[in-house]
């Protein structure tokens, strides 16, 4: 299927929702044909050029779409709420932070390779801004830090469960999974990788190859059947990031209102003036977890520390769009 502008344009005279469900049916589409890790670097890179002219056309003239995201598709954490009531014995939740959806050709296919039987493939939406502890907090959690040996605590929302959150090599983690039957683990990669000081202003190549080393190796994928034997297993993230780049006005008028704005982040807190600009550079949007000044597609502008070519908190699909795969060894 071909989305084109105009395709979509189209859609923008019917419902948001009805709009959001032919995107999100689209960057799914997009995302999760099959890689080899031999060409993935290009492959990925050419799938995101794709969704970009998505992305332009919701920060150039379909923005109003995203004052309706909130309202129009359901939130990776209310999805979760929903999935840990159904009625399954004993059930698992991997987060794999900053897990985004250019990842799920490597959770398809291994999961395919190693006789896992594929429930559910779906995409949901971060918390706004897409922040670690935002979604934490959407769970009940005071942050994603109580989760570690088991400390996550009885007033979260996914309850009974043992918790666990760490940033180690797989293999030591498979050794961290309870007999408890409910788990919920939370690793810190690919987040960890992204925010990496030799990765930053690198691009997607590094972190491409790397999710393929990891996510098509034994290791991942014994950590993984631990956490779903005799378990009803999602894997699933708190939020995606995106492939940012400079942009015509970016040293000028533009660029200095966004770098005033935002310094090196994404998005701000409270309500902000979202600048004299037609279409708008950044939205004032009214989450769940109160008022953000949001960054408006994939731009990227100077600042003192430098900028990574990757991050997350702004507005553009592939940062706020999180996998969602159930599955069962």
């Amino acid at each position: 299927m071909v989305l084109t502008v105009s395709a979509l344009h189209g859609l923008t005279q019917g419902t948001d929702a009805h709009a959001w469900r032919i995107i999100i049916s689209h960057v799914i589409e997009t995302n999760s044909k099959p890689l080899a890790a031999g060409n993935a670097p290009s492959e990925v890179a050419k799938r995101d050029r794709e969704i970009a002219e998505l992305d332009l056309f919701l920060s150039s003239s379909g923005w109003d779409l995203w004052q309706a995201f909130g309202a129009s598709v359901e939130r990776t954490s209310d999805r979760l709420v929903r999935w840990w009531a159904e009625s399954f014995s004993a059930k698992a939740m991997l987060v794999l932070d900053g897990l985004s959806l250019r990842e799920l050709p490597w959770l398809l296919q291994g999961a395919k390779e190693r006789g896992f039987t594929l429930h559910e493939v779906s995409a949901h939406a971060s918390e706004l801004p897409g922040e670690t502890d935002q979604f934490a907090r959407a769970l009940g959690f005071a942050s994603r830090s109580k989760l570690q040996n088991n400390g996550g605590g009885l007033a979260h929302k996914l309850q009974p469960a043992q918790t666990e959150t760490v940033d180690l090599p797989w293999k030591d983690c498979e050794a961290l999974v309870g007999n408890t039957p409910n788990q919920i683990f939370w690793h810190h990669w690919p987040d960890v990788k992204l925010h990496d000081g030799s990765g930053a202003g690198r691009g997607l190549e590094p972190l491409t190859k790397d999710v393929a080393e990891q996510l098509s190796g034994d290791d991942f994928w014994a950590f993984v059947e631990r956490l779903a034997t005799g378990r009803r297993l999602v894997i699933t993230s708190d939020h995606g990031y995106a492939a940012t780049g400079y942009f015509p006005d970016a040293d000028g008028e533009v660029g200095q209102f966004l770098k005033q704005t935002f310094s090196s982040g994404r998005s701000k807190p409270g309500m902000g003036d979202t600048g004299p600009f037609v279409p708008p550079v950044a939205l004032q949007i009214n989450s769940p977890r109160g008022a953000y000044l949001l960054a408006l597609g994939r731009r990227k502008w100077r600042s003192p520390g430098g900028y990574p070519t990757l991050t997350h908190g702004g507005l553009s699909l592939l940062e706020v769009l999180s996998p969602f795969v159930e599955l069962t060894k």
